[in-house]
């Protein structure tokens, strides 16, 4: 979509896989997918190379990115809930709900520390998006077939 020094912004399509599901009638995923699908998304990945606006690009995340994001987006923050509410129960405290409240408070604490760590560019890094050299060894194509009937 445009090219900048140092980094090329690409635009994505979400493509929804519903259609090889025989059983998206009654699937509430369907419905989402159904919404979503066709949605643009737009990213700026870093690039030392020459790329000219149009150009067809492979872009990759570094492995284990999705599921070390989902631990800390997910993980910390119900993580710190529990504690927080566990905390609050064991406290003599009796006019209000030190439960609720230390609960709460962890629930948010875990907000803000993704919020700062999110800030911070070494940690960006390692979940920033990579081009992948057209021809790569490391990646393997996937055929999807459909299954015989």
């Amino acid at each position: 979509m445009a090219v900048e020094p140092g980094a090329i912004w690409v635009e994505t399509v979400r493509a929804s896989t519903c259609g090889a599901c025989k059983a998206k009638a009654g699937c509430g995923h369907h419905l989402i997918n159904e919404q979503q699908s066709g949605q643009r998304a737009r990213l700026r990945v870093p690039s030392q190379d020459s790329h000219l606006v149009g150009d067809t690009v492979n872009v990759a995340l570094p492995e284990g990115a999705l599921m070390r994001g989902a631990l800390w987006v997910y993980g910390l923050p119900l993580v710190l809930l529990f504690t927080g509410a566990l905390l609050g129960s064991a406290l003599p405290i009796e006019t209000v709900d030190a439960s609720a409240l230390l609960g709460m408070a962890g629930l948010f604490l875990g907000f803000a520390v993704n919020r700062a760590m999110s800030r911070r560019a070494g940690h960006t890094l390692a979940y920033q998006p990579r081009l992948m050299p057209s021809g790569d060894d490391s990646c393997q194509a996937v055929v999807i077939k459909p299954a015989s009937q």
